[in-house]
C-alpha cells in the first residue's frame, strides 16, 4: 500500500483525513484575527491551519476580472480584491507559524509568487500548490527544486494538463504528491461538485493519493466532505473562518468551529465503520460464528460401521464444527470407521481411508 508523509501524519489510502482549515486571507489583515482562527482550527481538530501568501501586484493585472459570485463579493477586479488584504509579510508568517507550532497544529501556506516560496520553504511541511497554478511551469519547477512533498490543486484542470505538472514537479526532488479534486467556483452548486472525479483521479494516478478542496455550502451532516472521504479523498480542505455571516468571498461558503468539529466527529465514526482494510477475509471476532454458525455434515439416520454414505444419509446442521458441506460431494461414497447415530456431527476421523 502507497504511504505518504505530510506533515506530522504517515498517509495511505485508508487513513483518517488530513484536514486542512483553509484560513485563507479570512483573518482580514488582522495578526490577532489570524492567530484566533488558528486556536479555533485546533478547537475544531484540524490537523493544519492554512493561510495565502501573495501581494496583489505579483499575483494579478490590474486588468484581472472577478470570476466568483459578486453578489456576495461586490468587488469586479481581483487586483482590487486581493490588494485589500495582503499586508501580511514573511515576518507576520513567521509569526502565525510559530503560534501555530504553540497551539499544537501545522502551520501551512500557499505561495502565489517566487519571494513566498522562499520565505515558507523554512516554515511549512509541504507545499500547497493553487488551481490556478497548475500551468505555471516556471512556478513548479520552484517548487519542485525544494524537494518537499506537495499537495497539488486540480480545479478547472484537464488530466492532460495534470500529467504535465506531475511531470514537471517529478523533475528535480518533488517526489511526493497528493492530488486534489477541486471545482473552481466560488461558491461550487451541490450540482457541480462532481466528487466521482476523486475516483477519476485514482484511476488516472493509481500510485498517488487523492483529495479534495470543497467550495460548496456547508450542511449539518457536511455531506460534500463526509462523501468524499467514503469515496477516497484523504486530505480534505476547506474554507474556515469565525463567522459564515460575514461579507466577502470567503466567509459564506466556508466552515465554522463546530462545522469542522462536527466533520472531524462524523469522520471519525465512518473511519471507524469503514475498518483498515479493503481485503475480504474473516475477522477474528467472526471465529465464533464461523464454528457455532455455519453448517457441518450430519447423519440424517443410525448408520453401521462399514456402511458407505449416501445422500439419504446426510444433512446439514449447526454448528460448523465437524466436516463442512464444502465437502460434500467427497464425503458420499466413503465408509464410516465406526457406528453413526442420527444427529452426530461427521468427523473426518469417522471415515476410512477408502474411497469408493
Amino acid at each position: 500500500m502507497m504511504t505518504l508523509q505530510l506533515g506530522k501524519r504517515l498517509l495511505t489510502a485508508h487513513s483518517r483525513p488530513y484536514i486542512i482549515a483553509e484560513i485563507g486571507v479570512n483573518h482580514e489583515g488582522s495578526m490577532d484575527q489570524a492567530r484566533r482562527l488558528i486556536d479555533l482550527a485546533k478547537q475544531g481538530g484540524a490537523d493544519a491551519a492554512k493561510f495565502q501568501s501573495y501581494k496583489a501586484d505579483t499575483l494579478a493585472s490590474r486588468h484581472s476580472p472577478a470570476y466568483w459570485d459578486t453578489s456576495k463579493e461586490p468587488t469586479k477586479s481581483q487586483h482590487l480584491l486581493f490588494q485589500k488584504y495582503d499586508n501580511f509579510g514573511p515576518d507576520d508568517y513567521i509569526a502565525l507559524a510559530e503560534h501555530c507550532r504553540k497551539t499544537g497544529i501545522e502551520f501551512l501556506s500557499t505561495p502565489f509568487d517566487d519571494a513566498a516560496i522562499e520565505f515558507l520553504d523554512p516554515l511549512v511541511p509541504f507545499f500547497k500548490i493553487a488551481s490556478a497554478d497548475l500551468t505555471n511551469i516556471p512556478f513548479l519547477r520552484k517548487i519542485d527544486a525544494k524537494g518537499k512533498p506537495v499537495v497539488l490543486y486540480t480545479g478547472a484542470s484537464t488530466l492532460g494538463e495534470t500529467d504535465i505538472a506531475v511531470h514537471t514537479l517529478g523533475q528535480s526532488g518533488c517526489r511526493d504528491i497528493v492530488l486534489l479534486h477541486c471545482i473552481l467556483n466560488y461558491p461550487t452548486d451541490n450540482i457541480n461538485a462532481h466528487l466521482r472525479m476523486i475516483n477519476g483521479l485514482q484511476r488516472a494516478y493509481p500510485d498517488r493519493l487523492v483529495g479534495y478542496s470543497d467550495h460548496t455550502l456547508p450542511d449539518n451532516a457536511m455531506t460534500a466532505l463526509m462523501t468524499a472521504h467514503l469515496l477516497g479523498a484523504v486530505v480534505i480542505e476547506k474554507h474556515f473562518t469565525h463567522d459564515k455571516t460575514l461579507p466577502g468571498n470567503d466567509h459564506y461558503h466556508a466552515m465554522d468551529v463546530h462545522d469542522l468539529a462536527r466533520f472531524v466527529s462524523l469522520v471519525g465514526h465512518a473511519h471507524t465503520l469503514m475498518g483498515p482494510s479493503d481485503f475480504k477475509a474473516p475477522i477474528a471476532t467472526e471465529a465464533i460464528s464461523r464454528r457455532n454458525a455455519r453448517r457441518s455434515i450430519v447423519l440424517a439416520r443410525d448408520v453401521p460401521a462399514g456402511h458407505r454414505l449416501e445422500a439419504a444419509d446426510l444433512t446439514y446442521k449447526r454448528p460448523g464444527t465437524g466436516v463442512s458441506p464444502l465437502h460434500w460431494d467427497e464425503v458420499l461414497g466413503r465408509a464410516v470407521a465406526c457406528a453413526l447415530r442420527a444427529d452426530d456431527v461427521l468427523q473426518w476421523e469417522h471415515l476410512t481411508a477408502e474411497t469408493k
